[in-house]
Order: structure tokens, then sequence, then C-alpha cells
């Protein structure tokens, strides 16, 4: 769901990564936001209330007192339709937990109705500390959303979790949390990643696939109310809610989706699955001084046109075709040979497209043809196209059914 025509309240405190703040108000403002800031007193320690006035839809508030208005946290909760705190301090998180409503800035989260993004960020000690914990809990049994924060390198030259994640992750996520609720009991089956096929103890065939495409589609899929089970080769972290399985190979990786195939009302395998895989390979570690070894391939299970075999009525299965050339001519062969409802294609030869990005650029092709061209966005924004045209698959199951 796009923010653009959205009141968007952002919550700045009082922290180093104050500063990436500013980039999400310009993200949220570009995207069609009316973005209304409000800093706590200890954020103008890091970063000035002008910055913000000067990008934002409406000049920044620091204070219950200072705009000359009787009750500005009420305005600000009444007509936000979302409130993103970001960076979200201990002690912002603490006030909100506990209804410590003294600044302008909790005073308006207590005010709201409209769904809350908290955006953690600190240092790894304190993101850690039970007393943080405990109090994220109690605001997500509340039904705020909480975006964790990425490890990497924090103040002070320190590395480890608790580092706020970029403005283009903040966007995305706010995004998500206002997704339309259209898949709601809807279960969803995603994979995601490349597949490491075994030649030795240390070594294996695999491919550049980081898993972003499938993650993102698992997480919007379960924004707007899916639930979702997704099987990955990654470490990525994935929010409360979706069912996460760590599988390896591709061997591993059919087994886990035939595990949840019947249960699924929607597949949608995004994961680079290896074609082939070493027939034997070493228990130990291939010296090599004893010279360059003969490695024989074989194929590995072809896990999609399994699925399209055994799609039960009203399944539906999306692929994904990484292609270099005759992207189209080639993802329809491949729709129509392993009897698929949607692909995916792209040309993962073109700049910024498909492995390791960030973006993709893709077409999506059903049984009667090219659906829709998405010119290169986010691996978020494409998820979200791929999932509106699920959900009007859905709808013409349902009413033919």
């Amino acid at each position: 769901m796009s923010v653009a025509g959205r009141r968007v309240v952002l919550g700045v405190s009082g922290g180093i990564a104050a500063y990436k703040a500013v980039g999400v108000c310009r993200r949220l403002v570009d995207a069609g936001a009316h973005v209304a800031p409000v800093l706590t007193p200890n954020a103008t320690r890091f970063i000035g209330a002008a910055t913000f006035s000067a990008v934002a839809s409406e000049p920044a508030l620091t204070s219950l007192y200072d705009s000359g208005e009787p009750s500005p946290h009420t305005r600000l909760g009444q007509s936000a339709d979302l409130v993103v705190i970001a960076p979200a301090t201990a002690r912002v998180i603490s006030a909100y937990a506990t209804g410590n409503s003294e600044g302008l800035l909790v005073a308006t989260l207590l005010a709201t109705r409209a769904p809350v993004l908290l955006c953690p960020a600190m240092h790894t000690e304190m993101w850690e500390h039970p007393a943080v914990q405990d109090n994220l809990e109690v605001l997500r049994r509340r039904g705020v959303h909480v975006l964790d924060p990425e490890v990497g390198q924090l103040a002070g030259g320190d590395v480890g979790a608790g580092r706020l994640p970029e403005p283009a992750a903040i966007v995305a996520a706010a995004q998500a949390v206002l997704a339309p609720q259209d898949l709601k009991g809807v279960r969803v089956l995603v994979s995601a990643g490349g597949t490491r096929e075994k030649i030795d103890a240390v070594r294996v065939i695999s491919n550049r696939s980081s898993g972003k495409q499938g993650h993102a589609i698992a997480e919007d899929a379960a924004a707007r109310g899916a639930s979702v089970t997704l099987v990955t080769t990654t470490d990525r972290a994935v929010s409360r809610g979706i069912e996460r399985i760590a599988v390896a190979s591709a061997a591993d990786m059919q087994a886990a989706v035939l595990a949840h195939r019947d249960a699924s009302d929607v597949i949608v395998m995004a994961a680079a699955v290896a074609d082939f895989r070493p027939a034997a390979p070493a228990e130990g570690k291939i010296k090599k001084d004893a010279g360059v070894p003969q490695i024989v391939l074989e194929p590995t299970e072809d896990i999609l046109r399994g699925l399209g075999e055994a799609k039960r009525p009203g399944q539906i299965l999306v692929g994904f075709a990484a292609e270099t050339d005759d992207v189209a001519s080639n993802a329809l062969g491949k729709l129509q040979r392993k009897n698929l409802d949607l692909i995916v294609a792209n040309d993962v030869g073109a700049p910024g497209v498909g492995f390791d990005h960030d973006t993709n650029a893709v077409t999506l092709i059903g049984t009667g043809g090219p659906i829709l061209d998405i010119p290169l966005s986010s691996k978020h924004d494409v998820a979200r196209a791929l999932l509106d045209a699920v959900v009007a698959l859905l709808k013409d199951v349902r009413s033919t059914s």
C-alpha cells in the first residue's frame, strides 16, 4: 500500500541515528505522504528542527507548548494515518510502554488510534537488555509494529545489533503497515535464496541469489494478513508471525516445500534452486595437491514442476524466471511447461536487476501472456505488485468455484 495521500507523524528521538530520519522524511514526502515531524528535546541535540521543517510537509514540533496550539498532541494523533518513530530510543520505548506522556512525542502516541511503527536504535547491550525487550513485547501485544534494528557499525566504532535500518527499509516497512488486509485467512508458502549443493566438506555449488526478493514477498504477504511460511537458505531475519524454515540444498528445500504444499493456498517459488549437484560429493575436503578433481554432476529435483503436477484446484502457483536473453519467451514457456498460474520474469544481466541488488525490474506473465511490466523498483514494490496480481487470481478462482 502506498503512503501517497496519507498523513504520517514522524517521531524522532534522541540518538545518533536521528540523522537518518531526515532521509526517512524526504522519502515519505517524495512518495506523496503529508509528513508532520515531532522531535524530542534530546533529538535536537543531534539534528535541528529547522532541517525537518525544510523537508517535511509542515513545521517540526518539539514541545507541547511551542506551537501556540492548545492541544497539538491530540491534533497530530487524531489526524494521523500512521505514526513512525525513527529512531526509537530505549527512553521513548519505555515511556510509551508505561504511558509516561510528559513530552509531545509520547503524548501523541497515546492520543492516536493510527497504526504505529517503532524503529529502535541503540547500542547492542541496551537493545538486548531484558527491560527493553520486555517493553517491546508489551507494545507488540498491543498491536505496535516493530522494525528490528540491523547488525552493523554503531556509534563509537562498535559493531553489533542495534543499528537503525536505512531510510528505504523504514519507508518500505511503513508502506507494509498500511497494506490492505486482502490476504487475511490465506496461507502463503514462499521460497527464497540460492541453494547450496555439496562438493566436499567445505565447498559447494551455489549462485548469487541473496534471497531479498523472496523475503520481501513473505514480509509483504504477512503485512497483508496472510499466514506465511518462508523456506529460505539465508540467515536474514523475519518479522514475528512468519514461520521460517532454514534449508541449504535443493533436496532440503523440496522436503520443506512438499511438507507445506497441501496446506498452502498460494505458493511463490522465488528461490534460485540449483539445476545440478555433484553426483558423489566427498565426505572430507578434496586436497588440491591430488590434482584437479573430476566432478560429475546430476540434475537436482525440479521442485516447481512437481508442484505444478500436483497443484490442487484453487491453489495459486507462482514461479520465477531469471533469464539473460529472450526473457519473456523463455518465461512463458516455463509457465506453460510447469503448469503455473503466474511467472515473474527478469533479465538478471540488466543493471540493478536481480541477484544481489535491492532493486528489480520484472514482467508479470499469466496464462494469457504479459500482465504488467514493472520498471526498476525496490524489491518491496515488486512484491506488492506481485501480490496484487495474486489477490486478483484468488478472486477469480473464488468467483468461479
